[in-house]
């Protein structure tokens, strides 16, 4: 690590205002903190708590709506507040650098990766084209990618996530800066590419003396890499401290709800769930592939014999990294895509080999509720509009389709107003609600979560879970629960399908899958999620 002893960042007092319509009149109120040479510094608190409106106003990212109105944001001294476009220009990636949420919407999908990294070089060195290219690769290697003599000339499509978010890594460390920002960087992740982004930010940092701003809800990552922690809430840092002081003896009640908010990776006793089968899946296979110009193209296995079981008023849950299959099995059961053969058997009717016209019926029966409530509703029309659209189709009156609205926005704990109001006046947690609602509309018999609460903040993610839970004992819904969080999974699932490549390679009761994994992959998922040292529940990390 660096020797030297100024901070790498020093914010003083910074206060950023609202607009006029806004909720309050600063994003972001009077804060202070440090981040000095080699130290990761974690800053958390729900949406809307002024994380990222902190980090953009270091970075000069500010949307022409916030104004810094006091403070200062010091880089190894220079106020980047006060600086112009020209200096700011030249301090991102030079001596600052910002790795994004969502590498795809960060990188140019049509540029190969080599050239987006490049392209810092060409704007901030004199080096010559080979040159670039050289030290691309070299970066490449540096963050652990796959043979980066190739994978320098691939597009971002042709990378998975993980990959794709190294790459972001390894632009944002091209140039060695002194401080690196890390916006959520890791959410959208599974957690084995997860722990491995955490390793690989831990390591740029310890070998180049970096120092780290990493924004996150997550507390498991909190546990696993910061050095020190700021918590924040409604534009204002409540508490701040060494991780374990805050971790294990936090002192402001805010605190103590966001940590008593993250689920336990200890599954608590379920009594096994009897009666009919809901869901019944025999030797399920999904397939994609076709004939290339010059031959056959390439086939994957999507799914490859699943078998599974779910029953009337039961959770299955299904994990397993990116690409193993969950959402494809879960869109066979849907019939969004047509299945390559097996059987898929809902109350006792086959639906794997029915017509597309035919399928009317088992639309109503099952509804998704999907990870992104932003895309899961039209800008354009009223919460309302959207919640009687299904049961208007299927033969409901508007009547009395707006009543069934009204009791459903009072289950999820919206108000009845809500159904006048359009989606960009909720919160993402409340959005989430509304599409949960939206799905019982038309009184389904399977409900499939895919990666519902993986995007929302801790407290918010505990209040869906529990109501996710609450809908499905109040209408004895089959649930299937789809997700990448071991920590949710372990407290919401009755049972538990572990996938690897298509395969079901584990299933078993949850309790049973956590306590004596009996694959090598299980064991392996369950290793790579981060803070499993960590019990939060209680408020106090023990």
């Amino acid at each position: 690590m660096m020797t030297k002893t100024e901070n790498v960042l020093e914010v003083k007092n910074l206060t950023v205002s609202l607009p006029g319509d806004g909720d309050r009149a600063n994003a972001v109120e009077n804060i202070s903190f440090t981040v000095a040479p080699g130290e990761i510094v974690c800053v958390v608190g729900e949406s809307g708590s002024g994380k990222s409106v902190t980090a953009s106003a270091v970075m000069g990212l500010l949307p022409a709506a916030l104004k810094p109105t006091d403070g200062e944001t010091l880089l190894e001294g220079e106020n980047t507040l006060t600086a112009g476009k020209t200096r700011l220009r030249d301090l991102r990636g030079t001596r600052m650098a910002m790795i994004f949420q969502e590498p795809m919407t960060a990188l140019n999908p049509v540029a190969r990766v080599g050239e987006q990294i490049a392209e810092m070089l060409e704007i901030h060195t004199s080096m010559s084209a080979s040159e670039r290219r050289k030290r691309a690769i070299e970066i490449m290697e540096l963050v652990h990618l796959p043979e980066p003599k190739k994978m320098v000339d691939a597009y971002p499509h042709q990378l998975s996530g993980g990959q794709r978010q190294r790459i972001m890594i390894a632009i944002a460390l091209v140039l060695d800066p002194a401080l690196l920002i890390a916006d959520e960087p890791t959410t959208a992740l599974d957690v084995t590419t997860q722990a491995q982004i955490l390793t690989l930010v831990k390591e740029m940092q310890e070998r180049r003396g970096t120092g780290v701003l990493f924004i996150t809800h997550d507390f498991g990552v909190v546990a696993e890499i910061a050095d020190r922690v700021v918590v924040m809430q409604d534009g204002r840092i409540v508490e701040q401290g060494p991780r374990e002081d805050v971790l294990r003896n936090p002192q402001e009640p805010y605190t103590q709800m966001l940590m008593a908010s993250v689920p336990s990776m200890t599954p608590p006793e379920r009594k096994p769930v009897e009666g009919d089968f809901a869901i019944d899946v025999d030797g399920l296979v999904k397939r994609y592939g076709h004939n290339g110009l010059f031959g056959r193209g390439r086939v994957v296995l999507a799914a490859s014999d699943v078998t599974m079981h779910v029953r009337k008023g039961e959770t299955l849950g299904i994990v397993g990294e990116s690409g193993s299959g969950k959402s494809t099995v879960a869109r066979c059961i849907a019939r969004l895509i047509d299945p390559t053969a097996g059987s898929i058997s809902l109350h006792g009717t086959e639906i794997a080999t029915l017509p597309e016209s035919k399928l009317r019926p088992h639309r109503r029966k099952v509804q998704i509720v999907f990870q992104d409530p932003y895309r899961s509703l039209n800008p354009r029309r009223t919460i309302g509009l959207s919640m009687i659209e299904a049961p208007v189709n299927f033969g409901t009156t508007k009547a009395d389709a707006i009543v069934r609205a009204r009791q459903l926005m009072q289950l999820v704990g919206l108000p009845a107003d809500a159904l006048d109001r359009f989606p960009h006046q909720f919160s993402g947690g409340q959005r989430q609600r509304i599409c949960i609602a939206r799905a019982l509309m038309v009184d389904p018999e399977v409900l499939i979560a895919d990666e519902a609460v993986s995007a929302l903040d801790v407290s918010v993610q505990a209040q869906v879970l529990e109501l996710l839970d609450d809908i499905r004992q109040r209408y004895n819904l089959a649930m299937l629960f789809i997700t990448h969080d071991l920590r949710v999974a372990a407290q919401i699932c009755d049972r538990l399908i572990v996938m690897q490549k298509g395969i079901v390679v584990e299933q078993g009761p949850t309790r049973q899958v956590y306590s004596n994994p009996s694959h090598s992959y299980t064991r392996q998922l369950l290793d790579a999620a981060p803070g499993t040292e960590v019990e939060f529940g209680s408020g106090r990390a023990s």
